[in-house]
């Protein structure tokens, strides 16, 4: 088995993995990137809509800053989320567009004068201030209080990971395509690396490494329909878990996107309502303002999915062979706008449906799509279990989104995460050593080798592909939108039986090269592992918050499950995780728990909520400059960041006497 030794050892080639890389190169690490598939084809390129920044160019977004995208991220969590992190990042967010605007990427920019934008389904004009002229431009999107999505038409996250490749290629960062991490190397306190498979060739190697970042995407394709592409499978989380020491954190908290097309279940962007766009049912009546009459079809993402299943199951949606769905109407926004901004969703309307979204309605129903839980890490993205494994991106519960995210904070998660992990993964490197006895890498490299010849010789009747669509089926008809805990119940069961039929997988291809049933049958255990998480996490949650919404366990419970679940599989041999909490401190809160804003208050108050309120504002009562935001900040909850990334952002409108409607 060939040994291949680096400093920082990047596992996942998208926007987070490469970041990361970058920071290490940036500081003179060797660092090499393992990924599944050529860099430019990581699923960070699917992203469309944009990045969320408080750069507060835009008339609709003047007055924004790090506090009120804060607030939207931490209440759009539905208090899930670590404040530290939500802070960390929202700080840093407009740095780090604004080094990727330098860095290449096209960002739409702001023209001066009157513009017509849809808000709430009608015309209406907003005048953007000559001194914006030229900046970032920004567009509205869900659950958030200003404009500040940043985007490059509907290609946003094709833009990016252009960008930033093109920029890691530039600094000669190795990429070694088509290799698939099956395994961690650690003792158990240290972890030392990968054991990897060529998928082309079949070659093991070992990649040993002071650092290893996690970076290998979500895992969307535990369902049966999902926007996540088919590498999305969970393997980054599975094999944190297969070390037996490793914590997986909020793994039910699994986010399904309101307007994905029927039936393929490919994405169409928030940009499509943040733009104007409205839902219809079967009768093309306008239905999300009798559920949310505030926010209306640009409420959280987690809230329109649930508001939409409820209006089919009143017998609104429209029949079709493959079950019913809604309309999404973008017809209003105008052929030069859908051109202009949304073109890929017009794209992929023509390819996959046939229809013109510019004169025609668009079929949609709530399909998975994103990852909210992931490797538990602390704040610097390392693991509390294992030195020197890191996670950053949706493979990471570094805990930015809670039980909910925002849409447009994936995107800025990954690039802003990379960025200050990157600099803690940098930190470790340079200040730590690493001491290995190769026995310990080849007794890893030896326990897959044991696994592949057990498939390929052995006499096993399970085929993989079935396993994984009865499981894929199962996650979708169990752990869905709504859960409930007599389907969880079942859910549970069957798939811990199907985690005992995958011990006796078998091969009809004996190949031991570029095999993909060898490769579906190495990932399905792992896979059906990842699936028991969320399934056993959703099932003992009972209270309902952001994503995970229990009919049967309707309110959003503090005084009891203000926590993190954290999985783990200490026995190898075990057909259900272990599940444990980690809580979330109120007293160490900035913002403390309160009413989301969308249906009924029906929170179950936590004991501490009222007393840190009261904590607050004897702080800042006592503060010398209370017109100070950032000295409130530092007062109500101090966070760390890496230095040169600590000064304050600059807006425009801070200093400059701009005066704009809104709209007239």
């Amino acid at each position: 088995m060939k040994i291949i030794y680096t400093d920082s050892l990047v596992v996942g080639a998208g926007l987070a993995g490469l970041r990361v890389a970058i920071a290490s190169k940036e500081r003179g690490l060797d660092t090499i990137v393992l990924s599944l598939i050529p860099a430019k084809r990581s699923h960070s390129v699917a992203a469309q809509g944009g990045m969320q920044a408080s750069l507060a160019n835009t008339v609709s977004g003047m007055g924004d800053n790090e506090d009120v995208h804060f607030q939207d991220t931490v209440k759009g969590s539905d208090w899930g989320c670590d404040q530290n992190v939500a802070r960390m990042f929202t700080h840093c967010a407009p740095k780090a567009v604004r080094e990727l605007a330098h860095w290449g990427v096209p960002w739409s920019r702001v023209s001066q004068g009157d513009r017509e934008v849809i808000v709430n389904a009608q015309k209406v004009t907003l005048t953007e201030a000559k001194e914006a002229h030229g900046l970032i431009n920004a567009r509205d999107f869900g659950g958030t209080q200003k404009w500040r999505t940043c985007y490059t038409a509907d290609g946003t996250g094709h833009s990016l990971l252009y960008a930033v490749d093109n920029r890691a290629i530039s600094m000669g960062i190795p990429v070694h395509e088509r290799m698939e991490a099956l395994k961690i190397i650690h003792d158990g306190k240290r972890c030392h690396g990968v054991i990897a498979r060529c998928l082309i060739t079949g070659e093991i190697r070992a990649y040993v490494a002071k650092s290893t970042t996690i970076a290998t995407g979500g895992y969307g394709r535990i369902y049966e329909v999902s926007t996540n592409a088919i590498i999305c499978e969970g393997i980054g989380q599975a094999l944190a878990l297969e070390t037996g020491v490793a914590t997986l954190g909020n793994m039910e908290a699994v986010q399904f996107h309101p307007t994905a097309i029927v039936p393929v279940g490919i994405l169409t962007t928030e940009g499509c309502r943040g733009d104007g766009g409205v839902l219809r049912d079967k009768d093309g009546y306008r239905f999300m303002p009798d559920y949310e009459p505030d926010k209306k079809e640009l409420a959280s993402r987690d809230v329109v999915s649930r508001r939409m299943t409820e209006h089919m199951r009143k017998g609104k949606g429209v029949n079709s062979p493959y079950g019913p769905h809604l309309w999404l109407d973008i017809t209003l926004l105008g052929q030069k706008h859908i051109d202009t901004n949304l073109r890929e969703v017009k794209e992929i309307c023509q390819h996959f449906l046939g229809i013109d979204p510019v004169t025609e309605w668009i079929p949609v129903r709530p399909t998975q799509h994103y990852s909210m839980g992931g490797i538990r890490t602390k704040p610097n993205g390392e693991s509390p279990q294992l030195s020197g494994l890191f996670s950053v991106g949706e493979a990471a519960c570094w805990d930015m989104h809670g039980f909910n995210r925002l849409g447009g904070n994936s995107l800025a998660e990954a690039v802003v995460g990379g960025m200050i992990i990157g600099q803690y993964v940098a930190d470790f490197c340079e200040h730590t050593s690493l001491n290995i006895d190769t026995q310990l890498i080849e007794s890893f490299g030896q326990q897959i080798d044991a696994e592949i010849n057990q498939l390929i010789d052995g006499n096993g009747t399970e085929k993989a592909i079935t396993l994984k669509q009865e499981m894929q089926k199962i996650m979708m008809d169990y752990v869905g939108i709504f859960r409930n805990g007599a389907q969880l119940d079942q859910a549970v069961k069957a798939l811990s039986e199907l985690l005992m039929r995958s011990h006796n997988i078998g091969l009809t291809c004996k190949k031991r090269h570029a095999n993909p049933e060898l490769v579906d049958a190495l990932r399905v255990k792992r896979m059906l592992k990842v699936a028991l998480t969320v399934a056993c996490g959703a099932n003992a949650r009972t209270e309902s918050r952001g994503a995970h919404s229990r009919e049967d366990y309707p309110e959003r419970n503090d005084r009891d499950w203000l926590n993190r679940t954290l999985s783990s599989w200490p026995d190898e041999n075990a057909l259900l995780p272990t599940l444990t909490y980690e809580a979330i401190d109120v007293m160490g809160m900035e913002l403390p728990p309160g009413y989301r804003g969308y249906g009924i208050n029906n929170a179950i108050a936590h004991p501490d909520t009222q007393k840190r309120q009261q904590q607050i504002e004897q702080i800042l009562t006592e503060l010398n400059n209370p017109s100070d935001r950032h000295a409130k900040q530092a007062a109500l909850m101090p966070y760390e960041l890496p230095d040169q990334f600590k000064p304050a952002n600059q807006r425009l409108f801070d200093n400059v006497d701009v005066k704009g409607d809104t709209a007239k």
